[in-house]
This record gives C-alpha cells, structure tokens and sequence, in this order.
C-alpha cells in the first residue's frame, strides 16, 4: 500500500484518519489541516488526489516521475515543490525525491526512494500541538527542514573517509583503485555540490517571496533551513578542495619518490661506470698495449678503481644521492 498516512488534524491535534478522495469540511482559519503521505503511488492514487484536492495537472505529471531536479512553482493558490533526499550507501550518494503539494488546508508529500529519517517526523510534531497547530506551511517547513538535515551526517561519513586518505597518502604510494576511489568520491561530491545549490536556492524563494500558502508568522522559520543548507555547502566546498589537495600532493611525494631513485641510481651508475671503463679498455686484447708487461700494473689498476670509486661515493653521498 502506497498510503503511509493519511488524517485530518485540527488545532495541532489528529482528529481522525481520511480517505484520500474524500472531501474533508474544513473550517476556516488554518488550524484545520489534512496531511497525506504517499510512497511510490499509482497513477489512479494521485487522480484520486488531483479530483479531491483540485491539483493542478502539471504538478500531480511531475509528481509521478521518481526523479528531478529541487524545483518550486506556483499553480493558483498552490504551491508545489521537490526537494531531494539524499543517503550514503557504501561510498555512493543514493537521492531521491519528495514532491510536496501544498494548499491552505492539506499538505500532500509523495515520496520515491530514500525517505531518510522522515519516518518519525509526524509524531514528532504531533507531540508539540503549539507548534503544529500553526498550519501546513510549519509542517512544510519541518519536511524541509528534516530533509536537509539529513545532508550532514552524509557530509561528515565522507569527510572521514577524505581525512583518511590524506593521512596514508604521507605515507603510501596510491595505487589504480586508490586513485579511482578519489576520483568516485569528486564526482559524489560534486554531483551533492549541484543538489544543495538548487536546494539552497529553492529555500532561499521561500524566505524572499510571498506565496499565498505561507503565512507572514511562519516565512522566517526557512532563514533556518536556508543557513543550514548554506552551511554544508561550504563544507563541501571546502572538502572538495581538501580531495584535489590530497590528489596533488599524492602526485607530488610519488614524483619526489621516483626522483630519489633515479638520483640512486644514477649514482650508483656512475660509480661502476669506473671500473666498466676501465676494464673495457684493457679488455680489447691488442698486442702493443701499454702498461701490459708492468709487474704491478694489475693491483695498481685495482687500487685505481677503488679509489675513483670511494671518491664517487662520497660525492654522492654529500650531495644525498645515496
């Protein structure tokens, strides 16, 4: 069943449970209230609720489609907004959509995929009669709320895992999957960079505009869901430039590695490069060749080679080659 809940609250309290195409009396003021919440509906779910509710078509289309991007538009005296959820599962970012419908008298939520923790939301605010007694644009402004709120602990797993890596890559070469996951986690992030800045900005209409379903008392209460969206999107901001720092200077300790050990190996090179010498001329089996007949002449070219070569390696050594 696609309906998780569905009631008829007045002065923040439940009143009783409705059907979703069933016509509900409201009286006037906005304490009275239906909110209805759907997962996943049918088609024939949302005309039910199109017929009831007088929604406008274009919304209850979009609606029906399990992923698009934050958006808000006004129909009438409606307003319809999406807001993305968002979930870490393993090292990727699973989003899905809430549609919101909201009215005077009824706030209709549509939900595909995630729900994140918006499970216990409703008793939640049921348990506060004050404060949900205000109407459906409070309850509007706690969907959202509890939405974005959401993106931090998402946030702070991925910042753990990039902290991580900075630390070993002092210490480690970063093989093929190291560098593949930083790469991964860029694009994660930059693709939860894009739904926070179009969520941001969908917030940010709330508290500037003046829609006819959000009363002048409860407009300031998105100032605080706009801050927090603000705010992770400057940490992310800011870790997405910790991930490239991490990448380059990977990059740079492997060069510096690789540098050392051809410095060693030059050096090393150029010690033998002595003897290699040496033997390779004496090695040409002429028969008028000086020096042949000296009796000494083979511990001299010994001592000759041994001490080019400590010479060498001193060098090398006063230069940290070796």
């Amino acid at each position: 069943m696609s309906i998780i809940a569905a009631y008829y609250y007045k002065d923040g309290r439940r009143i009783r449970e409705i059907a979703i195409d069933e016509r509900v009396q409201m009286d006037k003021g906005r304490s009275g209230f239906c909110w209805i919440a759907l997962s996943e509906p049918t088609a024939d779910e949302l005309h039910a609720l199109q017929a009831t509710y007088d929604l406008h078509p274009l919304a209850v289309d979009n609606a029906m489609h399990p992923l698009c991007p934050p958006k808000l538009e006004v129909y009438n005296d409606e307003l319809y907004i999406v807001a993305q959820t968002a979930e870490l599962v393993g090292d990727q970012i699973n989003y899905g959509k809430m549609a919101l419908f909201t009215g005077h008298n009824h706030l209709i939520s549509v939900r595909h995929g995630n729900a994140g923790a918006l499970g216990n939301l409703r008793q939640q605010l049921e348990a506060s009669p004050a404060l949900f007694g205000k109407g459906v644009d409070y309850v509007l402004h706690a969907v959202l709320h509890r939405i974005v709120d959401q993106y931090l602990p998402i946030f702070e797993m991925i910042e753990d895992d990039v902290l991580a890596m900075e630390k070993r890559s002092l210490d480690d070469f970063f093989g093929r999957e190291d560098v593949a996951h930083i790469f991964g986690l860029r694009s994660e992030l930059t693709r939860f960079q894009r739904t926070l800045g179009a969520m941001g900005e969908l917030v940010r209409k709330l508290v500037r505009g003046h829609f006819p379903c959000i009363s002048a008392e409860v407009a300031p209460f998105f100032s605080d869901v706009a801050d927090h969206v603000h705010r992770v999107q400057s940490m992310v901001d800011g870790l997405l430039q910790v991930l490239s720092t991490v990448f380059e200077a990977s990059s740079l300790l492997e060069a510096q590695r690789i540098g050392a050990v051809t410095r060693q190996l030059a050096a090393w090179a150029a010690i033998l490069a002595v003897p290699t010498a040496i033997a390779g001329i004496y090695g040409m089996n002429f028969k008028n060749m000086p020096e042949l007949d000296t009796t000494y002449g083979y511990f001299v070219v010994l001592g000759l080679i041994a001490v080019f070569g400590l010479l060498l390696f001193v060098r090398f050594k006063k230069a940290k080659w070796l």
